[in-house]
């Protein structure tokens, strides 16, 4: 039996690259894509990868990096993102503007490129990482909840577009992960990431990689429509309980 490829986008850092350490360690061969290429050359030189620069902003950048991956059996979508805290009245247009390409128009673009060789292998597999922000609100994340909503809505989508053909479709939505997501969310102000872990242990990456791992490896009649991981702590997108 050959090996399977698995496509793994926002490999650099964080889920994306626990996700491929998770999905090599599986048997599969991983295709690493993101926009630092010096971290996902590395990361392939361990895992006996592959790595490609990817923008998931830039059409054209998705186009040679899709060129560049003959069979795909996994993608897994992973590349997004937060910026700012911003109530409605607030907006920074900009922030919306990148968390909209980033999080759905990202998504849309590699699952649109992939998926006839995804259904082409036979046995296709799309996750897509989105968030509990897909599925409720809070003050001050309007642009990133509408985004995962539509992310999460978009991806949901795919079950019924393709249904009947050999491609499972997950929707992996995770609670609080630790990782740089809320350093990058407020732009490199790290005391201000770091108070949103304190007082609770989040999840980390590698629980969120163990779920995605899980799901890819299930027999192919199995499709694990939507599965939800928060930390203990977590009730929901606001209520923790902190110590």
């Amino acid at each position: 039996m050959s090996t399977r490829t698995a496509v793994i986008t926002g490999a650099s850092a964080g889920i994306g690259a626990a996700t491929a350490r998770a999905l090599a360690k599986a048997g599969f061969h991983v295709v690493l894509g993101a926009r630092r290429l010096d971290r996902l050359q590395s990361l392939a030189a361990e895992l006996s990868g592959t790595a490609h620069q990817l923008d998931v902003t830039d059409a054209e950048s998705v186009a040679s990096f899709v060129d560049q991956i003959p069979e795909c059996h996994v993608l897994v979508n992973n590349a997004g993102g937060a910026r700012g805290l911003e109530r409605v009245d607030a907006a920074d247009e900009e922030h919306w503007r990148w968390m909209w390409e980033t999080n759905v128009l990202g998504t849309l673009r590699l699952t649109k490129a992939l998926l006839p060789k995804l259904v082409a292998s036979g046995d296709g597999h799309v996750l897509t990482v989105t968030s509990v922000a897909g599925h409720e609100v809070y003050d001050g994340g309007a642009g990133y909840t509408s985004a995962k909503h539509a992310q999460s809505a978009l991806h949901r989508t795919l079950r019924s577009e393709h249904f009947g053909e050999p491609i499972r479709i997950t929707e992996i939505v995770p609670g609080m992960v630790e990782t740089d997501f809320s350093l990058n969310r407020f732009e490199g102000d790290a005391e201000r990431a770091e108070k949103v872990y304190q007082g609770l242990q989040a999840l980390t990456a590698e629980d969120v990689a163990d779920v995605i791992a899980f799901a890819a490896t299930r027999p192919s009649h199995v499709n694990l429509d939507q599965i939800v991981i928060k930390p203990r702590a977590q009730l929901n997108g606001s209520r923790f309980h902190r110590t």
